[in-house]
């Protein structure tokens, strides 16, 4: 009965992120980055996708499909599709929360790595550190996701 329950939370998470796609603004497409051609083929619709919702954002540098995500470049998107902020307007609010030692409060992602980390979303390689700019593996990434959308919840 719990795997039942599980995996019907993970349909309904599926079943929810898919009618987000009906919604998304076709006129910002991850094409709008001059590194656009970057993307492997299989991956352009959900990037345009993620980018038409404003989860994925690029920075300065483009959108920079080639290199390898981060551990708080993960937790801004979680971030993002936990609060609907995508417009980061109310980001900076978590900044300071402290959670570790290696996350100062003027750092870019000091507001997703704060909300992730209280609301249970993220852990750190040890109580005091995140390790930010180390690359996520796909295990993190899933650990990740799966804690925002309710799993992990008795410490599973």
């Amino acid at each position: 009965m719990r795997n039942l329950k599980k995996f019907l939370a993970l349909v309904m998470a599926m079943v929810m992120a898919f009618s987000l796609m009906l919604s998304v603004n076709a006129a910002n497409t991850a094409k709008d980055f001059d590194d656009a051609n970057q993307i492997t083929e299989e991956f352009v619709e959900a990037t345009d996708v993620l980018t038409g919702m404003k989860v994925f954002q690029g920075d300065e540098g483009g959108f920079r499909p080639a290199d390898t995500i981060t551990r708080a470049e993960v937790a801004a998107l979680i971030y993002r599709l936990a609060t609907g902020d995508v417009d980061n307007a109310r980001a900076q609010l978590y900044a300071n929360y402290g959670n570790f030692d290696d996350v100062n409060e003027s750092d870019w992602f000091a507001g997703y790595v704060g909300y992730c980390a209280n609301a249970g979303y993220i852990k750190g390689k040890t109580p005091t550190t995140f390790d930010p700019y180390a690359p996520v593996t796909g295990y993190e990434a899933l650990a990740m996701i799966l804690r925002a959308i309710g799993y992990d919840k008795n410490n599973e």
